[in-house]
């Protein structure tokens, strides 16, 4: 599933078990974005990023929620959490057989960058990019957030300023500087 392009995320749901006397297809194509970005602007908050993963011999629905001008305390995040669950049942949400676990999470302090709006607000901090083809020779670039406009970023890497288009973008997140943090809480 790939953001940069603007598009919403899209999952098709085979189950067994679908659609026998509840209601529901036997294929299911749910648009969870579309789903879900209402609940969570209701609440003055942004999808971040929606996806189903398996672990521990089970399945996750990771849904990563954020407010754009303060944190997210744990209070907010268990009640966007309860409403998410509630529109996921009443719109018939259904992975396929078993069940699912649901996660709701802020970012955090290395927080993913996904879509063009997220990188320009991180214009300043430092980030890690990787691409999908090398740029400049490197798949990996880590430095300053320079800039961020409608078709790219610019990165400070160590050999100099790295421009990067959104569509080239494999992965990308903020990074914490530990060692900086360090030295100003001990002064």
């Amino acid at each position: 599933m790939r953001y940069r392009s603007g598009l919403a995320a899209h999952f098709l749901f085979l189950g067994a078990g679908a659609g026998q006397g509840r209601g529901r297809a036997r294929k299911e194509e749910m648009d969870l974005e579309a789903v879900l970005t209402p609940v969570l602007e209701n609440e003055g908050l942004e999808l971040v990023e929606v996806k189903m993963a398996r672990e521990g011999g089970g399945r996750v629905l990771r849904v990563t929620i954020d407010h754009a001008e303060q944190p997210l305390d744990l209070g907010t995040i268990a009640a966007v959490s309860d409403k998410i669950s509630r529109r996921l049942d009443l719109e018939g949400f259904d992975p396929g057989p078993g069940s699912y676990r649901l996660e709701v999470s802020s970012p955090g302090i290395e927080r993913s960058l996904i879509r063009p709006e997220h990188f320009r607000r991180r214009v300043g901090d430092l980030v890690k990019v990787k691409t999908t083809e090398p740029v400049d020779g490197s798949r990996t670039h880590s430095g300053a957030l320079v800039s961020a406009d409608a078709e790219a970023i610019v990165v400070a890497a160590d050999g100099g300023e790295v421009r990067v288009r959104y569509d080239d973008i494999a992965s990308a997140r903020t990074v914490f500087d530990w060692a900086a943090e360090q030295k100003r809480s001990t002064r």
